[in-house]
């Protein structure tokens, strides 16, 4: 676990720096910024589902994937509850923006295949490149993210050391657990929620991307029924 405590800890240094450098921006300049994460989200997002898509088992489980999660993330209000929860914890934050910086910085963060791919290499051999790694790219990140959107972009630090504490905790309990089929499914549809994070901070389309968070299951309920029948 110790790659994932690094990680985690980037996170948090990364946010504090930013969060000191934010005083005095304008908003033309934060605008700039936006503009910037928008497109660096589309470019992140699309070369995931490109360069997955190839290793898809069932190229359209993400569409069923997308389709049912967004149907019930919507019913379930995912997207409202995250921003009322926010906008509660974070009294007198000028940034109107912050639910939807938080969480398109969560999803960056934890949606990769070094993130994801990280923990299990960490826990089945003990190498913790790919987190290291991702470390360092998430300070980077996390510094322009809290430099943007304030302080509170910390809060995606425990986050991300959950999302990547499940990891490895399931491959330490069952190597085959996390196939690389399922890791590609994954891959593809949090592609695709990073693609709509990031026509949201360009103003193009609120796809309410924390509605569509319940798609990451859908694969995983795919595989585990398959395994079911098969066993």
């Amino acid at each position: 676990m110790i790659g994932t405590i690094v990680n985690t800890c980037t996170i948090i240094v990364g946010s504090i720096v930013g969060a000191a450098m934010n005083r005095g921006i304008k908003e033309k300049y934060k605008e700039t910024i936006y503009t910037g994460l928008g497109l660096a989200c589309l470019g992140i997002g699309l070369n995931a589902v490109i360069s997955n898509f190839s290793k898809s088992e069932y190229p359209v489980l993400f569409i069923v994937s997308i389709a049912i999660g967004s149907v019930i993330g919507t019913a379930l209000n995912l997207n409202g509850r995250f921003a009322d929860i926010i906008n509660r914890r974070s009294k007198g934050n000028r940034n109107n923006n912050l639910a939807d910086g938080l969480s398109t910085a969560i999803l960056l963060y934890c949606i990769g295949p070094l993130a994801m791919l990280g923990p299990v290499i960490s826990a089945l051999k003990g190498d913790n490149t790919f987190l290291y790694t991702n470390a360092t790219l998430d300070l980077v990140t996390s510094a322009v993210f809290a430099r943007t959107y304030g302080i509170w972009m910390i809060l995606a630090a425990p986050v991300l050391f959950c999302w990547q504490g499940m990891f490895y905790l399931v491959a330490k309990v069952s190597s085959t657990a996390i196939s690389d089929a399922l890791m590609a499914e994954l891959l593809i549809v949090g592609g695709l929620m990073i693609v709509a994070s990031g026509l949201s901070l360009l103003k193009l389309k609120d796809c309410k991307t924390l509605n569509m968070l319940p798609s990451l299951l859908v694969p995983v309920v795919w595989f585990l029924v398959k395994s079911l029948i098969c066993s």
